[in-house]
């Protein structure tokens, strides 16, 4: 015996109970065709397998099939009077041994009468296959142990349902669920995945069919004053009736509906929408599927009506809309005669739509015979007299795989759900006022999941027969080039558009961040791409690059004309008289100078980067060791006047030869040593720009860098204070004068060099340092050469032997009297004198040479 639980009707009449007599039985109305149908296709399924001489040969399904009349309460008592057996005896012995009345029940449609019915019967382990029943709740084991369905859990439809809603774009939109077990946890699970997947709910409002006006008018309220174009409907077919009704009242259309599978497909709300509310709404359904033989016996409505009972009776006078027995308060009908032909007759009972559903019983009622046939089954001879126990039912039917006779498989899986396949139709409109349930894709979780949904190559009819995919977002797209910033106290799909800052961009619509260029490349004007960094350097191209060239050239030039022309006059007494020598070592090392500026121009390489420093260093430091002998020369000649002096014997020429090359060489052991360990290298600043890198030599070693520069000034504040102390001898015989002022430049030139050359950025610094080395050149050239080629040159009436002894005497004269008054004033007591003595000027076979 199979037990079969369907509500007929769809609601009861509600009275009041006074509590002075037993209350009435429940009176059931509004019967409902569907369930009728129902009822037929799990007749059918037990005809055929009656029928069968494959499939359980010598045992025969019977039915016991009830009506709950879409009451939770009447559900429960079917289920509890399917579990006993009423022609056993009740005795209290027999109780817990006594076999069931049922060995499986098909039902119910709904999720939470079926949840009701799962929880009484489980501790039984009776089996209970639903073809209808999808919430998601159901498919937990530990709370609903002999629950099974043919239909997909709604935890796959509500998932579904997001990724179709995500697919279109839609991130705005509003829903509407029954306020049951079966609409609020498909409205969660959906709710769960839309967040993530970007989708906002809008509102999210309960129904029930029997929801006061109150409640409905505030539910429409909600609708009109939202911004979503889209509405997401997880309602039963029975609630969306009821929803539809009031929707059509207040016209609510242009509205983009989501359906889920319970009344999608639904062709009775489709004929039931005459105001167009539902035109172009889109959903899941349970795919297609074809029976065989079904419809014919389904529309064979004479082997219902076995007895004269007044269901049988009531359905009959519903289906052809008579009477059998007039009364006299009734509007008068036609009368019925018990034969009449359902051909011609157009209602929901003979609708084949729901065919998906019928098929679901049908496999229901299926997986129990093969269940049964699997008991049954012996390598001998079968004993039909087995006694049958619900739970070895229930793990037979969990264990079964099949194929209808239309090629379909059929099994469960651990939780006692089939696999979930969704056709996704479209409801198009069509000009005799019907619609088209138009398949437009599918929806396989058996697939990969980036597979499931395949939408097809079909024209979509939306919202008031639009062929555009509505909009239904909350804040617009935002563009190229900007990012998402959330609105404050709006949900994350409201949001405004902020440009990407500088440096980052985002190359897609609808960007949550901006992402950061790499260090080589920098964002465009429209912060939609990266472009690669320009290379910024000193080069010889641009302007300054030219400029600093050209001094660079002339000052060589310049110097290399003044080496001419001294060479030139080399044998005049001014040049002699200026140690010829050094001069001429002084005049290549000021040509190095303005040269090696030249290093520093151009892209920077390894060799470049190590030669600009290293010859910048070697140069000055062999210029200034220079000048600073030309300046001991002078210090140690006026030493060597005086009485009893012998300094000049200890500074000659080789001296002199010598101290050049030991400091200049000192500065080459630093430069050495700074090559070895941490040479200057080639590098990219991407911190000083943000939109360019600065092509550099990085210093290596800092301390070799400082080490370099520091001799240098060590150098230069040494031959500043020796040319201080000899800055009021003879004008002619020395340079102390002019090697004091262009030391004070040099030094001033350096010291301004420090600040403004870590300030400077980019380029301009190599610059400043380029035009340190030129200017302190240049002031070193002109204070001590300019002057002597200007006498060679424009006054060679001084440029003589004669002169220059005579200006010699006359000086000499001055410092002997500046030396006595000293001495008078240091003997002022005594008013005692002493003697003047004059500096003699030594000769040698060569002429006058080195004159103190």
């Amino acid at each position: 015996m199979l037990g079969g639980i369907f509500y007929f009707h769809s609601s009861w009449k509600n009275r009041e109970n006074t509590y002075t007599q037993k209350p009435l039985p429940l009176e059931c109305i509004s019967l409902n065709f569907r369930e009728f149908q129902f009822a037929q296709a799990m007749r059918f399924a037990i005809e055929e397998i009656n029928n069968s001489t494959e499939l359980l040969p010598g045992i025969s399904l019977g039915y016991d099939i009830y009506d709950t009349c879409g009451s939770i309460v009447r559900s429960l008592k079917v289920a509890l009077a399917l579990n006993n057996n009423d022609n056993v005896s009740s005795s209290f012995e027999n109780l817990c041994t006594r076999s069931v009345k049922v060995q499986a029940i098909i039902g119910e449609t709904s999720s939470s009468p079926s949840t009701a019915i799962a929880t009484l019967l489980g501790p039984f382990h009776i089996p209970l296959i639903s073809h209808f029943a999808t919430c998601a709740c159901l498919s937990d084991k530990s709370r609903y142990q002999s629950f099974l369905r043919t239909i997909p859990s709604d935890y796959y439809q509500s998932r579904a349902l997001a990724h179709l809603v995500k697919h279109f774009g839609w991130t705005w939109v509003g829903a509407v669920r029954t306020n049951d077990d079966y609409g609020n946890n498909g409205m969660a699970t959906f709710t769960e995945t839309a967040e993530q997947l970007g989708i906002c709910l809008e509102y999210s409002v309960p129904f029930f069919r029997t929801d006061s006006s109150e409640k409905i008018q505030k539910i429409i309220d909600i609708i009109k004053a939202s911004t979503s174009k889209v509405i997401v409907a997880f309602l039963s077919h029975r609630d969306m009736e009821v929803l539809l009704h009031e929707l059509s009242l207040h016209n609510l259309t242009g509205y983009q509906w989501v359906g889920s599978e319970s009344w999608i497909f639904d062709s009775q709300i489709a004929e039931n929408d005459k105001n167009r509310i539902l035109d172009g709404a889109i959903g899941l359904s349970i795919p297609k599927a074809n029976i065989s033989g079904l419809k014919e016996f389904m529309l064979n409505v004479k082997s219902l009506n076995l007895s004269n009972n007044y269901f049988f009776t009531e359905f009959w006078e519903a289906l052809f809309s008579c009477k059998f027995k007039q009364s006299q308060s009734e509007e008068i009908q036609r009368e019925c005669t018990g034969h009449e032909d359902l051909t011609g007759v157009e209602n929901s009972f003979t609708d084949m739509s729901l065919m998906p559903i019928f098929n679901n019983i049908y496999k229901g009622v299926y997986s129990v015979a093969h269940a049964l046939h699997n008991i049954f089954s012996c390598n001998d001879k079968c004993n039909n007299s087995v006694h049958l126990e619900p739970l070895t039912i229930l793990q037979q039917i969990q264990k079964i795989h099949f194929k209808t006779k239309e090629g379909e498989k059929v099994y469960f899986n651990q939780n006692g759900d089939p696999d979930a396949k969704y056709e996704i139709i479209n409801w198009q409109p069509r000009d005799n006022d019907v619609v088209d349930f138009v398949t437009v894709g599918l929806y396989d979780t058996s697939l990969p999941e980036d597979k499931q949904l395949n939408l097809q190559n079909k024209t979509f009819i939306w919202a008031q027969n639009s062929k555009q995919v509505p909009v239904s977002v909350c804040s617009e797209k935002c563009p190229l080039g900007t990012h998402k910033v959330l609105q404050k106290g709006k949900p994350v799909c409201c949001c405004d558009c902020v440009r990407c800052t500088e440096g980052e961009i985002s190359n897609i619509t609808d960007a949550i961040t901006c992402v950061r260029c790499p260090p080589d490349s920098w964002s465009n004007d429209k912060r939609d791409a990266c472009v690669t960094k320009e290379d910024e350097f000193l080069s010889y191209e641009e302007i300054m690059g030219i400029l600093l060239t050209t001094a660079s050239l002339f000052g060589t030039c310049l110097t290399t004309a003044v080496g001419v022309i001294f060479f030139r006059y080399r044998k005049t007494p001014l040049v002699r008289a200026n140690n010829s020598e050094l001069s001429f070592l002084l005049l290549f090392s000021l040509t190095l100078c303005f040269l090696c500026s030249l290093t520093f121009i151009g892209r920077p390489s390894e060799w470049s980067c190590m030669l600009r420093h290293v010859a910048f260093g070697i140069t000055f430091v062999l210029c200034i060791s220079c000048i600073l002998g030309k300046t001991m020369v002078v210090l140690m000649a006026f030493k060597a006047t005086l009485p009893g002096s012998n300094m000049m014997k200890l500074f000659g020429p080789t001296q002199q030869r010598l101290s050049v090359l030991s400091f200049t060489l000192i500065q080459v052991i630093i430069c050495i040593l700074w090559l070895t360990i941490s040479p200057p290298f080639p590098s990219k600043n991407f911190k000083e720009f943000k939109d360019k890198i600065i092509l550099e030599c990085a210093l290596g070693s800092a301390v070799g860098f400082w080490s370099v520069l520091g001799y240098i000034g060590l150098l230069a504040i040494l031959c500043f204070i020796c040319a201080f102390l000899a800055r009021k001898l003879p004008d002619n015989f020395n340079e102390a004068k002019f090697i004091t002022f262009s030391m004070l430049i040099f030094c001033v030139v350096w010291i301004a060099f420090i600040p403004a050359y870590v300030s400077s950025p980019g380029k301009f610094s190599v610059a400043v340092e380029i035009f340190a080395i030129l200017a302190s050149s240049f002031g070193l050239l002109l204070c001590i050469f300019i002057p002597k080629c200007y006498i060679v040159l424009m006054k060679p009436e001084k440029n003589t032997k004669k002169n220059m002894m005579a200006n010699a005497a006359q000086h000499s004269l001055k410092k002997s009297i500046i030396t006595s008054s000293a001495n008078i004033i240091v003997h002022g007591d005594s008013y005692l004198t002493t003697s003047v003595t004059l500096p003699i000027t030594r000769t040698n076979k060569e002429g006058l040479r080195d004159i103190p």
